[in-house]
């Protein structure tokens, strides 16, 4: 497909150049638009040209030939660490649900581990209606080949609508290559979902162009229709009571799973860095001015039983590791206290943090953004207000 512009119907306005999201369309000598090689034919300038002086050419694409009404329900894929389930789990039955009353159509949970009926239990009693099982002692540990071997089959097998997983490591690592086998479309990192009334297609809701634009991405040609969204992004569905739910258990042998890759042995390793379970986070910022000022802001977090954030200034300056950074290219956090310290809140950032239940802001400019978002305000130099708030804490504990 191609777009063009038809220069007989132009008028000129370069209401186009405007609209368009990645600058692909410049004015030529005669003050009439063209497209340029940047044009990722979104064809958004197509929708908004008043005269219609822009159009497509080409074919477009065709549905796959497959029977849509064969797919029905909303799958989620629960994931659960050392035979747990996690909070993602949840976050993604509580999105799962609400798309079900629009869609009107049954929600499931997909489990892999080695005893696995708790679980779907823990689901039932959430809302979930319906869990597919597969059962065996190695799948507590994740295997990324025998996960997508599982995960294919079964929706081959079932044909869901549309399958759901978190964007964590374990998301990240084998959907991916699950969409790529069943050939169907994945938008990853989703802030958000949602059903349109009118198609009854997905609506896959993300960041982009640098987050200064939210995408609503839909897969109309191709089944499932597959996301994985952000942890934290979305609120975990609430414990209605104890209810029953439907387990289909499938045998992990009739999959002839198989993995390139043998677990010798594991060792423990301390955990020291979790922003997205930590109920208070402590970041620091471009205003900082250097790494070694990051030692004031594990201080404070300490005393106050927080994990330590960074923004991306701050990782990209090297003063702090990539794990801790919150925002859009790092991780989403919902904690119930984030203190933002020298942050002047760039919309990735807050893209990451903005749904915390309270922000505490510290920054000297009074126009920060940050404090746009902020429960709390606090004009101020942080080498001056931070050394305060330390030494009225230690005092205190003393």
């Amino acid at each position: 497909m191609e777009i063009k512009v038809n220069k007989e119907k132009c008028t000129g306005c370069k209401i186009c150049v405007d609209v368009c999201p990645v600058g692909a369309i410049e004015v030529d000598n005669d003050g009439k638009p063209f497209i340029t090689e940047k044009c990722n034919l979104c064809r958004l300038c197509v929708k908004e040209c008043p005269e219609g002086a822009i159009e497509t050419t080409g074919e477009e694409k065709k549905k796959a030939d497959i029977d849509f009404s064969q797919y029905k329900g909303i799958w989620f894929f629960a994931e659960q660490k050392n035979g747990k389930l996690s909070h993602v789990a949840y976050e993604l039955l509580g999105i799962s649900l609400k798309l079900a009353e629009t869609l009107k159509e049954e929600v499931c949970g997909v489990v892999f581990a080695s005893n696995g009926k708790e679980m779907a239990q823990e689901l039932f009693n959430r809302g979930c209606e319906k869990v597919y099982l597969v059962e065996k002692e190695n799948l507590d540990e994740f295997r990324q080949d025998i996960y997508v071997c599982l995960m294919t089959e079964l929706i081959k097998k079932y044909k869901p609508n549309i399958v759901l997983a978190s964007a964590t490591m374990i998301g990240r690592s084998f959907i991916p290559q699950t969409a790529a086998r069943i050939k169907t479309g994945l938008t990853a990192d989703c802030t958000d979902l949602a059903i349109d009334p009118e198609t009854k297609l997905l609506q896959q809701i993300r960041p982009t162009y640098g987050g200064n634009l939210m995408a609503k991405i839909i897969c109309e040609y191709h089944r499932p229709q597959m996301a994985t969204i952000r942890p934290k992004a979305v609120e975990e569905a609430k414990i209605i009571g104890n209810r029953a739910g439907v387990i289909v258990k499938e045998d992990y042998v009739s999959f002839n799973a198989t993995c390139r890759v043998d677990l010798v042995s594991k060792e423990a390793v301390e955990q020291t860095i979790d922003l997205q379970e930590a109920e208070i986070i402590v970041s620091g910022g471009r205003g900082l001015g250097d790494g070694k000022n990051f030692d004031m802001i594990r201080k404070l977090a300490s005393l106050i039983g927080g994990a330590v954030g960074a923004s991306r200034a701050a990782v990209d300056s090297g003063w702090i590791p990539y794990p801790h950074q919150v925002g859009q290219t790092g991780k989403t956090v919902k904690p119930k206290i984030y203190i933002a310290c020298g942050i002047s809140g760039a919309i990735q950032h807050l893209a990451g943090m903005s749904t915390s239940d309270y922000i505490i802001a510290i920054n000297k400019d009074p126009d920060a953004p940050i404090f746009k978002v902020a429960n709390l305000g606090i004009v101020g130099d942080i080498f001056e207000v931070i050394p305060k708030l330390i030494q009225k804490l230690e005092s205190q504990k003393q």
